[in-house]
């Protein structure tokens, strides 16, 4: 329970003194163990509730609630009538198979729900008794007086008391790529959402600089981490296009198989057939209809995907998610650390009146400073610009830039500042060691700089870094390139300053002073006479391959949206950067979208890409209205704010290396490297499994329509049953049981970024596969039967003829599979080199039918009888007449496509 909920208005909103009022606590004694005890049973324990979780009978009983799997049972049953235990232990591992899969699944949202309770840290610094003791994360009651220093990971929702130069890292909860400055003032909007809760420290999250006190207000499922948790567990699975589309698939085939079955009962019966004859038809229909292999031919197919995308930095946690990339009509993308590289960099220096260009990016040293395309400047000719990167330099608390033996140590604008001082040959350590340190004033956000006092040649000297307006009203003065003091234009330093965030830079001012003192006696020592030296603009750069990974995603028709925490001015230029933003009512703000209705949002998403300042529930919402809308929609993500959206989405995607165990047990799919250009990758590879998966049903339902067309017709004509049960069984196993998983192999289609989506109501099939598809099996059936009827009138013996028969459809399938690489391209131009698994296939299966036909034992199974090279030649010649006619369609469509 939150205790806010008294008043109705949020703690953040609220004087400190309030959440000292209303939980009766004493700050500097905190609560007594007794009362803490109390609280505790009545609130409960400070953790994330899980879920009660489903037995596992349930689950795996749940995974054969499929009509795929009804109709593989079915066929089970049907080879068992006919006592081919060894094709019905092959259907039954299929059935296995696609339970285990499925089994394995369910556990994504109970992990992810895990993975947050897990979040809270083992310890809490608290006050008890008036004395500092640590307790169990889970002991932490409202109205705890908690202690925050650095390092410390906040143990729940906390009311600031005070804060002294705190600093909170709430990149997994808020997406702000920035630690926060907090404060203990209210925050007057109380709508605000929580990276703008200034007031407030939340559960785990981590403070990152300065001391605080606080009082705490909400835990467990209170909290913002807890509502989060609630929010992803209400969401629940959601199931893939491709695995909608297999249901709704899965179910037409038993209803038409069931309808044929009928239609042969009612002719057999009108006919005056025997029972056992009806029967024996009615299964040979049935077994020749079932597609036993897709089941297991989608996990193969998807499986390779997993290992193609794998190659490519996507690494895949579900099956079905490998194809849902390729259907997605909207990427909903995080900006800090996907699109950008989440390491500040300093971009542009303003100084002596110049502007200069600094290239390089993140950490690394390697850049140059140049101004006006005059190649690298020379910091020791330009007094101006050398005064401004020292004083980033040594106004710095930052420890460390990266190099062979160190990490990174300090907060990102200050590593930015390190690293643009040694382009210029500025290095950190003896810089700072022949400009000794005297004094130093924090950052603090009342202030908005910091100063140090630094022994230098001309003796002490003060130095100021901050943002721009707080440091120029302390200057009069302006240097100059040649070392020159000035009187400072402030309006037109300021001007500058605006014209550098409005191309979404971050700017921090430099300044100094010359003085006598040995330091410090108290914030006005820094004077209101310093000499600024000038600018420094950062940004969180784009990603190398970003700008272009957009593009190529645009091209091929997806959508791209960026969700961020951070400020709109910052959104805007990150946006146009990537192409994704323009005009007047480019941007949205997270706080903008809660007022709106339904339909109003839905007018908003068509148009807006660029939304900042997103919280959890804003992300979420917006997935929500995009998949009413009927799109397809895939989001990245790194932080805990991100589960609920990602658990949402039709595919999550999770960054791997930046991102938490919360993000990535909630997510589909993870990206090894976390840049978005690995999800382009990915979306090429999900296209090509859908298509492969679409040439293998477009193969089997020909073939296999086929073969129920020639029994059916049979049957109307009155002729005899031209394959019995068995040998339709091995037809399908012949020819199904390793040419179609060959075809997931397949490379694909040429320029499958260049095409538009799949309309998400587009089945499996579309209406030109479906009637290819129809037509395929009527030439097939109907030559089939063209040599069924001209066999009948020679007087051959019937098992002599549906062996022929028999050879005839699998030379038709052989040759077909052939026909199925390629939707548009002729057989010729698709290079067998390319997919050798189908060639050595199509061998095997030769040389097992020959086998069936001349082995004694396997033609007592099968009923079958020898074959001279005549009857050879002419079942050759007749299956191969399925290539000519399949690509004159092919030609009549590559020419419609001009």
């Amino acid at each position: 329970m939150d205790e806010q909920q008294r008043t109705g208005k949020p703690w953040h909103g609220r004087p400190a003194e309030d959440a000292i009022e209303e939980l009766q606590v004493d700050p500097e004694r905190g609560l007594s163990a007794e009362e803490a005890r109390t609280r505790r049973e009545r609130f409960g324990p400070n953790t994330i509730e899980r879920s009660e979780e489903e037995p596992w009978w349930r689950i795996l009983l749940r995974q054969f609630l499929d009509p795929l799997i009804y109709i593989l049972i079915a066929a089970g049953v049907v080879v068992l009538l006919f006592q081919e235990y060894i094709d019905a232990a092959v259907i039954l591992a299929v059935v296995v198979l696609n339970g285990a899969v499925g089994f394995t699944q369910e556990y994504r949202a109970q992990k992810a729900i895990r993975a947050l309770a897990e979040m809270s840290g083992p310890k809490a610094p608290l006050r008890r008794d008036g004395r500092d003791v640590e307790v169990g994360t889970d002991e932490v009651v409202p109205g705890d007086v908690v202690r925050l220093a650095s390092g410390t990971r906040v143990p729940a929702d906390v009311r600031l008391l005070r804060a002294d130069e705190l600093r909170i890292d709430e990149a997994a909860l808020t997406g702000e790529s920035e630690p926060v400055t907090k404060q203990v003032e209210p925050v007057e909007d109380e709508q605000a959402v929580p990276g703008d809760q200034l007031s407030m420290a939340f559960a785990g999250t981590n403070v990152t600089r300065g001391r605080g006190l606080g009082i705490v207000v909400a835990t467990g499922e209170a909290s913002q981490l807890g509502r989060i948790a609630e929010a992803t567990a209400e969401v629940g699975q959601v199931r893939t296009p491709l695995q909608a589309k297999m249901d709704r698939f899965g179910r037409i085939i038993g209803a038409a198989i069931l309808a044929l079955a009928g239609l042969v009962g009612v002719v057999g019966f009108i006919r005056g057939m025997e029972l056992f004859d009806i029967v024996q038809t009615a299964v040979a229909m049935a077994v020749g209809a079932v597609p036993e292999a897709l089941p297991v031919v989608l996990t193969v197919a998807l499986a390779v995907g997993v290992r193609r995308m794998a190659a490519r930095n996507a690494i895949i946690r579900t099956l079905p998610s490998v194809e849902t990339l390729g259907s997605t009509t909207i990427i909903g993308s995080d900006k800090t650390g996907t699109l950008t590289s989440q390491k500040m960099t300093v971009r542009s220096i303003h100084a002596g009146g110049r502007r200069y260009d600094v290239s390089g990016t993140g950490y690394e040293v390697e850049g140059t400073i140049e101004y006006d395309d005059d190649g690298r400047v020379d910091p020791g000719e330009d007094v101006a610009l050398r005064t401004t990167l020292l004083a980033g330099l040594l106004a710095s608390e930052a420890a460390a830039i990266s190099g062979e033996d160190d990490e990174p140590a300090g907060e990102p604008t200050e590593l930015a500042v390190l690293v643009s001082a040694a382009k210029a040959g500025l290095e950190l350590e003896p810089t700072r060691a022949s400009h000794q340190q005297l004094d130093i004033i924090p950052f603090e956000s009342e202030r908005q700089y910091m100063a140090t006092l630094n022994h230098s040649d001309d003796g002490p000297t003060i130095f100021v870094k901050g943002a721009p307006e707080p440091v120029l009203e302390r200057c009069d003065r302006r240097l100059q390139s040649d070392g020159k003091q000035i009187e400072l234009d402030r309006e037109a330093e300021l001007q500058v300053a605006h014209e550098l965030a409005d191309e979404g830079y971050r700017v921090l001012a430099m300044a100094f002073r010359r003085t006598d003192a040995e330091r410090f006696e108290g914030e006005g020592d820094v004077g209101s006479d310093l000499v600024f030296a000038g600018f420094q603009g950062m940004e969180d750069p784009l990603r190398p391959a970003a700008a272009e990974a957009v593009q190529a995603t645009q091209r091929a028709g997806i959508r791209v949206l960026m969700f961020t925490g951070d400020h709109a001015v910052t959104a805007r230029a990150i946006g146009r950067q990537l192409g994704l933003s323009g005009g007047d009512d480019e941007v949205r703000e997270g706080r903008e979208l809660e007022t709106l209705s339904d339909d109003e949002l839905d007018d908003v998403v068509r148009h807006v890409n660029v939304y900042a300042r997103v919280a959890p529930e804003h992300k979420l919402r917006l997935v929500e209205r995009l998949k009413a809308r009927g799109e397809i929609v895939a989001v990245t993500g790194d932080g805990v704010n991100d589960a609920p959206a990602l658990q949402a989405a039709h595919l999550g995607v999770a960054m791997g290396e930046a991102g938490t165990d919360v993000a990535r047990e909630a997510a589909d799919m993870v990206l090894t490297d976390d840049d978005f250009a690995s999800i382009t990758a990915a979306v090429e590879e999900g296209r090509l499994v859908f298509d492969n998966i679409r040439k293998v049903i477009y193969f089997l339902l020909s073939t296999g329509l086929a073969e129920v067309l020639t029994i059916l017709v049979s049957l109307f004509l009155g002729l005899p049953l031209p394959f019995i049960a068995v040998q339709v069984l091995w037809i399908n196993l012949v020819t199904n049981g390793l040419q179609d998983m060959a075809l997931a192999f397949e490379k694909g289609e040429p320029r499958l970024l260049e095409v538009p989506p799949r309309d998400p109501d587009e089945g499996v099939l579309d209406r030109d596969l479906v009637i290819r598809l129809g037509w395929v099996a009527l030439f097939i059936a109907g030559v089939t039967l063209a040599v069924f009827l001209w066999l009948l009138e020679q007087d051959m013996p019937i098992d002599e003829t549906r062996t022929l028969l028999m050879t005839v459809m699998v030379m038709f399938q052989l040759f077909h599979v052939f026909n199925s690489r390629s939707f548009r391209r002729s057989v010729f131009q698709v290079p067998l080199r390319d997919n050798p698994f189908l060639v050595v296939t199509v061998i095997g299966a030769l040389l097992a039918h020959v086998a069936v036909l001349y082995v004694p034992f396997l033609q007592t199974i099968f009923e079958t009888t020898p074959l001279d090279l005549g009857q050879w030649a002419l079942a050759i010649v007749v299956g191969a007449s399925v290539l000519p006619v399949v690509e004159l369609a092919k030609a009549r469509q590559r020419r419609q496509e001009g």
